[in-house]
């Protein structure tokens, strides 16, 4: 006799069962890790809108690629029941389906006499923007998430480990904003679908993005996972009222004054860098939104002469040491001998006319400022334990003013709310400040701004003559 039950009653002891689902999500096929095999994702979703992984590989993919498709509705019987592994992140369920050649499975068409359709799916089991940074202790955790698209880099290499990334700006309805970088095949293919779409449609896109990963490398940001999926513009309830709510927005998050602005209004206009983006006073930081990256016109000054000024990681991972002993160890998320290799970075000062706070600033960036590489900064500060001089950087930056990008991210432990500010990059203005004011009195109390890694990667500029682009920073990969 075959039991009809729901994916919750189903264990890999259970015989002669069939299961009524709709694929809410399947992917595309994809190899291994190890490249010995291709394999492709589902989800499935119950009558009772209990969700399981199913996923298939090689040989079952071409047999089921013309009869499995999204959104339709099926009678499963006997799949093989795996327990879930936690290697690459949170399962959905404690058990995973393979489907296979003994699988039996029976599409429910409209004109089936007995068995319905099940309807659209509504259930998404989405994270928000502002509750992510509660899981960033959890380098485990998978999360789904669905934002718009404001921005979409070109595929590029991340570093020193030379994986390819393309790295996208999203954004939710409440403007915070969040960098997102697909890895490898992800930036290749549905990098590419978005980087297409956004240069042919005239509204900004909406993407759901499943099992998806948080860094913390980076203070904040998202990456794709091994066993993440993406999808544009999904025919969600959400996702509909999300892509309509972008159009109703799209002058507005993208940065351009709204044509309903006025003049009169008690509110205050909008400032505006002269490339369009949104500034934004120090004093105004605050109360900016705990996440996003946005712009502000400032001075710059090293007001500790005698901080450290950079920083020894693990040439492989990217992850920051204590120590000042350049010597071999065993890296334990490597998982081999590596070396350690210096990084430049600092606390900066961020000065305008409404008040002061301390941002970082590194890599590229930071040497460019410094003007001098990483491994010099270390020569003169560890090996030889002299102070920098820095005579020539205080007169550098001395009545000039800069727009900077800046990247705000907060995250809570132990019942603290710890904020950090990142430079994404800078670019002298062509004028000099209105009012030049000593730093040091003009300090007002700061805003409580702790220590953040971050990497900035510099593209060179096409001529010695022309400014420079800066690109902003680039996530560690993690499977």
């Amino acid at each position: 006799m075959v039991l009809r039950v729901n994916i919750n009653q189903i264990e890999p002891a259970t015989r002669d069962w069939i299961c009524k689902v709709q694929i809410v999500e399947i992917g595309r096929p994809r190899e291994s890790l190890d490249k010995k095999c291709t394999f492709q994702n589902l989800i499935l979703e119950d009558e009772e809108e209990c969700q399981i992984k199913a996923v298939m590989y090689a040989d079952e993919i071409e047999q089921y690629a013309a009869t499995l498709k999204l959104f339709h509705t099926y009678l499963i019987s006997t799949a093989r029941v795996k327990a879930s592994q936690a290697s690459y992140g949170k399962p959905i369920h404690k058990f995973y389906w393979i489907l296979d050649k003994e699988t039996v499975i029976e599409q429910i068409k409209p004109s089936h006499e007995v068995e319905k359709a099940l309807p659209p799916p509504t259930k998404l089991n989405i994270t928000t923007f502002d509750h992510i940074p509660h899981l960033m202790v959890d380098s485990a955790a998978e999360i789904d998430i669905l934002a718009i698209v404001l921005r979409c880099g070109p595929q590029k290499n991340a570093g020193r480990s030379h994986h390819r990334c393309r790295e996208i700006t999203l954004c939710d309805n409440q403007k915070s904003q969040f960098l997102f970088t697909l890895w490898e095949d992800f930036g290749e293919i549905e990098g590419h679908e978005i980087a297409s779409k956004m240069a042919t449609e005239p509204d900004l896109l909406v993407i759901l993005a499943r099992s998806i990963g948080i860094s913390t490398y980076q203070g904040l940001s998202l990456q794709t996972r091994y066993n993440s999926t993406l999808r544009v513009n999904p025919n969600y309830p959400q996702a509909v009222a999300l892509i309509n709510w972008a159009k109703e927005n799209k002058t507005m998050l993208l940065g351009c004054p709204s044509e309903k602005t006025s003049t009169s209004s008690s509110t205050a206009p909008m400032i505006l860098t002269t490339g369009g983006q949104q500034l934004l006073s120090i004093a105004d930081i605050s109360s900016a939104p705990s996440m996003g990256m946005f712009y502000v016109e400032a001075e710059m000054a090293i007001l500790d002469d005698f901080q450290d000024f950079c920083v020894l990681e693990c040439s492989g991972c990217k992850q920051k040491k204590r120590t000042k002993d350049r010597k071999d160890f065993d890296c334990l998320k490597c998982n081999r001998k590596t070396a350690l290799v210096p990084r430049c970075s600092f606390q900066i000062d961020l000065i305008d006319n409404t008040a002061t706070t301390t941002s970082s600033i590194s890599a590229d960036l930071g040497e460019k400022i410094l003007s001098m590489t990483a491994e010099d900064i270390f020569d003169i500060t560890c090996t030889k334990r002299q102070s920098l001089s820095l005579t020539h950087v205080h007169e550098m930056l001395s009545n000039k003013v800069f727009t900077i990008q800046l990247r705000k991210s907060s995250w809570g432990s132990s019942n603290t709310t710890h904020t950090t500010l990142s430079i994404l990059s800078y670019t002298e203005k062509q004028h000099a400040p209105q009012t030049t004011t000593d730093r040091t009195s003009k300090k007002i109390k700061p805003l409580e701004i702790t220590e953040v890694e971050v990497i900035a990667t510099t593209t060179a500029a096409a001529s010695s003559n022309a400014p420079p682009k800066f690109e902003p920073p680039t996530p560690i990969k993690k499977v």
